[in-house]
C-alpha cells in the first residue's frame, strides 16, 4: 500500500523542529478562531474551483507542496479540490423573488429537498394531464374509432417514452442546471443546434400557454355561462363566428390578467400549483368513478335522433313531433323548428316528413341494456385486453353492444356534415331541402387521422418538467428517469384506458358531439363523470387556468436563459429583467406572442403549431443521446444504464414522423424556422465550446476523412488550390498587407484548405505572449476578410528556418496544402529589410523542392478587397511554359467571386521564330473547348533579334550593383575589424603589463594584441588600399553573357505583356525558376523586377510539376 511520506535534509532537521514549534502555536490560535466551524479547518466561502477569493495561506501551508506552489492557481491541490466538489449544492439557476427575498433574512440556505415523488412526478403529471383529455379526448375516439384512437396514442406515448429514456441518459451524465431541454440539447448537439432548438421550444411553451387560456375560455363559455358572450348570434351559421370573437376578446383579457400575477411575483403561481394539481387527480378519479357506477346505474342522458340524424336539444325540450294532451294532439316545439307553421297541415322539411323522431340513451353503461342477460366481470375485462374476436353476440350492450362495434372504427366528415347514427333506421329525403337553421348537430371541421394526430400530441408533452426543476431535486440523476418514466406510464394507462372506456360507454354521437350539444350543452366527459358533471367542468377549467400560468411563466425563462448565453444577438435585450432577475422584457415578448396564438382563436388551429415545436425538440433530443452514444466520448457516462442509441434512433424517427403526420406544411416552416436559427447563430451568434456531441461527430468525421485521404495523392479531377499563405507582421504583431488575405479568399472558390501562417523571430518561451496576440490580430483579419482556414503562428530564431518548418509542416495527413501564396518584397534591394531577397529565392527553391505550387502577388496592396467589384476588364493569363495547367485555372477560381465575376478571360502565348502562329492559335483554342474554360486567345510572335544596348547596359549597371553589395559588406566587415582593434588597442594601453600579458597568453597567437603606432597606420592604409582597388574593378567589369541573354528575355517579353496587358485587372504570368547556381540570387531578383515592371497587378505563378486540369470528365 503506497504511503505518504517527506524527506528532510539533515543539516535541515533543526530548523524544522524550529518551524513546527511555530506552526503548533499558529494551529492552537486557529483553533481558538474555527472551534466554531466543527473541525477548526478553514473552509472556502465559494464552492467553485477557480474562485479568486481562497485562502491562499491555508492552501500554502507546508512545504510538502512547494514543488507546485507556482502552480497552485490553475491546478489546484487535490484535497482542495475533493474539499470543493462534496461541498457543492446544485441550487436553482433561477431569479431571486422579491417576495422571497424580502422575507428571507436568514443566512443560511437550506439545500434541496424534493424527492421522485413530489420533484419530478407530480409536475410531469400536471403537465401530462390536461385540456386535450377533457375537451378532445371524447371526440378523438368517436372520430377515430378505438383502434385508431389506440394507435394515436400509443404513437404519441412511444415517441414520448423514447425521449424521456433518452432524455433520462442526457441528465444523468453529470450535473444538468435549471434549463432542462434547452440546456441538455446545446450543451450536447452545440449552441447552433441548441438556440435553434431552444427558441423552437420556447415558441412551443409560448403557444401552449394560448392553447390553455383558448381552452379555458372553450369551457367558460360553453359549459360554465353561456350566457356570458360578448357577441351573440344573430343569423343562422354565424355560431362559429361568434364564439371565434368571444375567445379573442375573452382571451386577451385572460392572458393580460395571467400575464399581471406572473408579473407581481411567481411565488403564488407556485403556491396555487398544487390546487390546479389536486382538480386534475380529483377530475381523473370521478371519470373512473363514472364508468364503474355506469355497471349498475347509467347517467340518464338521452339523445333524439330524427332518422338517424342526431339533433342539438338547445333549441327544444320535447323529442316528439306530436304530444297527446286531454286526447288533443299538439306540435312540439320540434315541429315548428321544421315546418312554416304549428298546424298539423304545415308543410315540413321532406326529412322531418319522412322519418320519425326517436330517443335513445347517451350512456347505455359498461354493462347496462343487455338483452340476454348481463355479462360477468371477467368476461369484461377479457373483452377490454383485445379478446373482442372470441364474443360474437351482437345483440349485447355495454362492451359487447353494437354501438362499442360502432365506436370500433372511424368515421371521418367533411365540415358542416350532421353527425349520424349508421345502424339507425332513416329514410333519405330530397337532396334540396335545405339544412341551414335546423337544429342539427354538425362538424366544425374536416376530419382525417393526420390532424388528430395533431390535435392529440399537446396531451402527451410536458416530460421535461422534471428535468427543468432539477436544482431542486436531493437526487437528480436518479430522480429525473425514475419520476419522469412512472409519470409517462401512468399518463399513458389513463389515456388509453380511457379510449377503450369511452367506447364502451359512450354512445358514438355523443362522442362526435364536439360541445356536447345532443346532451343539453353538457361536456361530454362530464356526463360519464361522478357524481356530477360539475366536477369535471370545475376541475378541468382550474387545471387549464393553472396549465396557462406555468406557461407564462416557464417560457420567458427559458428565452432568459438563451438570451444570456449570448449565442443568438438580436434577443439578448431579453436577458435583462428587473434587480430581482426577473425577465420582464422576456415576460413582455411571450405575452405578445402569445396573443398571437390567442386572435387564432381556435384550439383545434393552435394544438398542431405547438406540437410541431416540442416534436422538433424531442427530435433533438434523441438526436443528442444517439450521437453521444455512438461517439463513445469519455465524458459520456449516463448513470441511466437503461438505453442504446437504437431506441434514441428510434424515437428521433418517430418524431420526424409525426411532424410530418400532423401537418407537413407546418413541418416545413418549423424546420426552415430553426434552420434560419441555425445559420443566423452560426454567422453572427457568439462562438461557445460547450464540448458538444457535434463537434466530437465533426472530429471523428475529419479523423476518417484525414486516413482516407492519406491513401494516396488526390487525382487531378479532385485537385483544387491549399493554400498556404505566408503573412509579415509588424512590431505591433499586426498585419502587413491585409489584401493578401482578400486575395485568399477571392481564389478559394475551390473550397481547399486554407493555412494562414507567419513567422515571429525570436525563442518560444520569450515570444509566447506575443504569439498568442498575433494569432488572435491574424484571425480577426480572416474573420474580417472571409477567409475560412487555420492560423499558425511559428517562432524561430530566423525568418528563414520558421518559413522553411511552415512550408514542411504545415497542414495534417493529406489535408496538406499544395501551394504557397505570398507577396513580393517590394523592399528586397534594402538590406536592412527581414524579408530579405534571400530569404525569398530560398522560400522559391524549397516549394520547388516540396513539389508545391507558389503564387506571388506583386503590388499587394492594390489589390481589390472583397467590397470591390469590376465592372470590366480582362484577366490576362501570359502562358510562357506549361506548368500543370495552373495558370488555366486560377482565372476560373477566381472569376467565381463577384468581384471578379465581370472581368474576361484572356490567355497569351509566345511563338517562336520556328511555330506556327495559326496552328498554335487553332490548337489552343480546341485545347481550351476541352477543358470547358471560356477565354480569349491570342498568339503574340517573338522573333530573335539583336540584344540591345539597353540591355546590355542594365545587365551592366546590375552586376556592378551586384558587386558593389558585395563589397559594401566586406568593407562592412572591416570597419567593423578596424573598431575592435581600436577596442583592442586602448584596452591594451590602459592595462598593467601583467594583465597584458595574461590576456595575450589566453588569446591565440594570430591575434596581435600589443599595438605601435606604425602598425596601426600601415593596417589602416593597406584596408583603404584594398577598398579603392575593389571599387576600381567594379567600373572596370564587363557583363557575363549568360545575364545578357537572361536580362534580353526580360526586358523583350515585358515588352511585349505591357503592350498587350498594360490596362488588365490583372496579369498571370509564368514565374521563372531561380539559378542552380546560388551565386545569382540577387540577378534573379533583378530578372523578376524587369519582367513585370510597369505593371499594377501582377502574379507570378510556378507550377508543381503534376497536372491540376484535364480535359477528361
Amino acid at each position: 500500500m503506497p504511503t505518504s511520506f517527506t524527506v528532510v535534509p539533515v543539516e535541515a532537521q533543526g530548523e524544522e523542529r524550529q518551524r513546527d514549534g511555530q506552526l503548533r502555536e499558529e494551529e492552537d490560535e486557529g483553533d481558538e478562531r474555527d472551534r466554531g466551524a466543527g473541525d477548526g479547518i478553514a473552509r472556502e466561502s465559494s464552492p467553485f474551483i477557480n474562485c479568486a477569493e481562497l485562502g491562499r495561506g491555508n492552501m500554502y501551508e507546508g512545504k510538502n507542496m512547494a514543488l507546485f506552489e507556482e502552480e497552485m492557481d490553475s491546478n489546484p491541490m487535490v484535497s482542495s479540490l475533493l474539499n470543493k466538489l462534496a461541498n457543492y449544492t446544485n441550487l436553482t439557476q433561477g431569479v431571486v423573488e422579491h417576495e422571497a427575498d424580502e422575507d428571507s433574512k436568514r443566512k443560511e440556505v437550506k439545500g434541496p429537498r424534493m424527492g421522485t415523488f413530489i420533484g419530478v412526478y407530480l409536475p410531469c403529471l400536471q403537465n401530462i394531464l390536461g385540456v386535450i383529455l377533457f375537451l378532445r379526448l371524447t371526440w378523438i375516439v368517436g372520430t377515430a374509432g378505438v383502434l385508431e384512437s389506440f394507435i394515436i396514442v400509443f404513437m404519441c406515448c412511444a415517441c414520448t417514452m423514447l425521449t424521456a429514456i433518452s432524455m433520462s441518459a442526457i441528465a444523468t451524465n453529470g450535473v444538468v442546471p435549471a434549463g432542462g431541454s434547452y440546456y441538455m440539447i446545446s450543451r450536447s448537439l452545440g449552441p447552433e443546434f441548441g438556440g435553434a432548438v431552444g427558441l423552437c421550444f420556447y415558441l412551443g411553451t409560448t403557444f401552449a400557454g394560448a392553447m390553455y387560456i383558448l381552452g379555458t375560455i372553450e369551457i367558460l363559455l360553453t359549459y360554465i355561462s353561456p350566457s356570458a358572450a360578448i357577441f351573440k348570434v344573430a343569423d343562422v351559421g354565424e355560431e362559429t363566428e361568434a364564439m371565434l370573437n368571444n375567445m379573442r376578446v375573452y382571451g386577451t383579457c385572460i392572458v393580460i390578467l395571467m400575464a399581471i400575477v406572473v408579473f407581481v411575483g411567481v411565488k403564488y403561481v407556485n403556491k396555487l400549483a398544487l390546487v390546479f394539481l389536486a382538480c386534475v387527480i380529483l377530475s381523473i378519479i370521478a371519470i373512473y368513478a363514472g364508468v364503474i357506477k355506469t355497471a349498475f346505474d347509467p347517467p340518464d342522458f338521452p339523445i333524439c335522433l330524427l332518422g338517424n340524424r342526431t339533433l342539438s336539444k338547445r333549441s327544444f325540450d320535447v323529442c316528439a313531433k306530436f304530444t297527446e294532451s286531454n286526447n288533443e294532439t299538439k306540435t312540439t316545439s320540434l315541429w315548428r323548428l321544421f315546418c312554416d307553421s304549428s298546424l298539423l297541415n304545415a308543410t315540413c322539411d321532406d326529412y322531418f316528413s319522412l322519418n320519425n323522431v326517436t330517443e335513445i340513451q347517451g350512456i347505455p353503461g359498461i354493462m347496462s341494456g343487455v338483452l340476454t342477460g348481463q355479462k360477468s366481470t371477467y368476461l369484461v375485462f377479457s373483452h377490454m385486453i383485445g379478446q373482442l374476436a372470441s364474443f360474437s353476440n351482437k345483440n349485447q350492450c355495454g362492451l359487447f353492444s353494437q354501438s362499442y362495434q360502432d365506436n370500433l372504427w372511424s368515421v371521418y366528415s367533411e365540415k358542416g356534415s350532421i353527425v349520424e347514427k349508421k345502424d339507425h333506421p332513416s329514410v333519405a329525403g330530397s337532396e334540396e331541402s335545405k339544412m341551414g337553421g335546423l337544429p342539427y348537430v354538425f362538424t366544425d371541421i374536416m376530419t382525417y387521422f393526420t390532424m388528430l394526430v395533431g390535435i392529440y400530441f399537446p396531451s402527451v408533452t410536458g416530460i421535461m418538467a422534471g428535468s427543468n426543476r432539477s436544482g431542486d431535486l436531493k437526487d437528480a440523476q436518479k430522480s429525473i428517469p425514475t419520476g419522469t418514466i412512472l409519470a409517462i406510464s401512468t399518463t399513458s394507462f389513463i389515456y388509453l384506458s380511457c379510449i377503450v372506456l369511452f367506447g364502451a360507454c359512450i354512445e358514438g354521437v355523443i362522442l362526435r358531439d364536439k360541445f356536447g350539444e345532443a346532451v343539453n350543452g353538457n361536456l361530454v366527459v362530464g356526463t360519464l363523470a361522478w357524481p356530477s358533471p360539475w366536477v369535471i367542468v370545475i376541475g378541468s377549467f382550474f387545471s387549464t387556468c393553472g396549465a396557462g400560468l406555468q406557461s407564462l411563466t416557464g417560457a420567458p425563462r427559458l428565452l432568459q436563459a438563451i438570451a444570456r448565453d449570448g449565442i443568438v444577438p438580436f434577443i439578448q435585450i431579453f436577458g435583462h429583467g428587473k434587480a430581482n432577475g426577473e425577465p420582464t422584457w422576456a415576460l413582455l415578448l411571450t405575452v405578445g406572442i402569445c396573443e398571437i396564438g390567442i386572435l387564432i382563436a381556435s384550439l383545434d388551429s393552435v394544438a398542431p403549431i405547438l406540437s410541431m415545436f416540442f416534436l422538433m425538440c424531442y427530435m433533438f433530443v434523441n438526436l443528442a443521446c444517439a450521437v453521444q452514444t455512438l461517439l463513445r466520448t469519455p465524458n459520456w457516462r449516463p448513470r441511466f444504464k437503461y438505453y442504446h442509441w437504437t431506441l434514441s434512433f428510434l424515437g428521433m424517427s418517430l418524431c420526424l414522423a409525426l411532424m410530418f403526420i400532423c401537418s407537413w406544411y407546418y413541418a416545413l416552416i418549423a424546420m426552415l424556422i430553426a434552420g434560419c436559427i441555425y445559420k443566423y447563430i452560426e454567422y453572427r451568434g457568439a462562438e461557445k465550446e460547450w464540448g458538444d456531441g457535434i463537434r466530437g461527430l465533426s472530429l471523428n468525421a475529419a479523423r476518417y476523412a484525414l486516413l482516407r485521404v492519406e491513401d494516396g495523392p488526390p487525382h487531378t479531377k479532385n485537385w483544387r488550390p491549399q493554400l498556404l499563405v505566408l503573412l509579415n507582421l509588424d512590431n505591433e504583431q499586426l498585419v502587413k498587407h491585409p489584401r493578401l488575405l482578400s486575395f485568399t479568399s477571392q481564389l478559394k472558390a475551390g473550397k481547399g484548405l486554407t493555412i494562414v501562417g507567419s513567422v515571429l523571430q525570436g525563442i518560444y518561451l520569450d515570444k509566447c505572449t506575443k504569439t498568442q496576440k498575433a494569432e488572435e490580430n491574424v484571425k480577426a483579419l480572416m474573420g474580417v476578410e472571409k477567409t475560412k482556414g487555420f492560423c499558425q503562428i511559428v517562432v524561430s530564431p530566423n525568418f528563414r528556418d520558421g518559413i522553411s518548418y511552415l512550408i514542411q509542416s504545415a497542414g495534417l495527413g493529406g489535408m496538406k496544402h499544395n501551394t504557397v501564396l505570398m507577396a513580393w518584397p517590394q523592399s528586397w534591394k534594402q538590406t536592412e529589410n527581414h524579408f530579405s531577397w534571400k530569404n525569398f529565392v530560398d522560400t522559391v527553391r524549397e516549394t520547388t523542392a516540396a513539389q508545391q505550387a507558389l503564387l506571388v502577388a506583386k503590388n499587394i496592396d492594390l489589390f481589390p478587397t472583397n467590397q470591390e467589384r469590376f465592372t470590366e476588364g480582362n484577366i490576362d493569363v501570359w502562358w510562357i511554359v506549361h506548368d500543370g495547367g495552373m495558370l488555366m485555372l486560377l482565372p476560373f477560381l477566381l472569376r467565381q467571386h463577384k468581384v471578379w465575376r465581370k472581368c474576361k478571360m484572356r490567355i497569351f502565348t509566345v511563338a517562336q521564330m520556328d511555330d506556327n502562329s495559326i496552328q498554335m492559335k487553332k490548337d489552343l483554342q480546341m485545347f481550351l473547348y476541352h477543358l470547358r474554360l471560356n477565354a480569349q486567345v491570342e498568339v503574340v510572335e517573338m522573333f530573335e533579334n539583336d540584344i540591345s544596348a539597353f540591355t546590355y547596359e542594365k545587365t551592366l549597371m546590375m552586376e556592378q550593383r551586384s558587386q558593389m553589395l558585395k563589397q559594401m559588406q566586406l568593407s562592412k566587415n572591416e570597419r567593423e575589424r578596424e573598431a575592435q582593434l581600436i577596442h583592442d588597442k586602448n584596452t591594451a594601453s590602459r592595462s598593467a603589463p601583467a594583465v597584458e600579458a595574461s590576456v595575450a597568453a589566453a588569446v591565440p597567437e594570430k591575434v596581435q594584441m600589443t599595438w605601435t603606432k606604425e602598425k596601426f597606420v600601415a593596417e589602416k592604409h593597406k584596408n583603404k588600399d584594398t577598398n579603392v582597388s575593389g571599387f576600381k574593378d567594379i567600373f572596370n567589369m564587363k557583363p557575363n553573357q549568360s545575364n545578357v541573354r537572361r536580362m534580353h528575355t526580360a526586358v523583350k517579353l515585358n515588352g511585349v505583356v505591357l503592350n498587350k496587358s498594360q490596362h488588365a485587372q490583372l496579369v498571370l504570368l509564368n514565374m521563372p525558376g531561380p539559378p542552380k547556381n546560388r551565386k545569382g540570387d540577387e540577378n534573379y531578383m533583378e530578372f523578376l523586377e524587369v519582367l513585370t515592371e510597369g505593371l499594377d497587378r501582377v502574379l507570378l505563378v510556378r507550377g508543381s510539376g503534376r497536372e491540376v486540369i484535364t480535359i477528361y470528365s
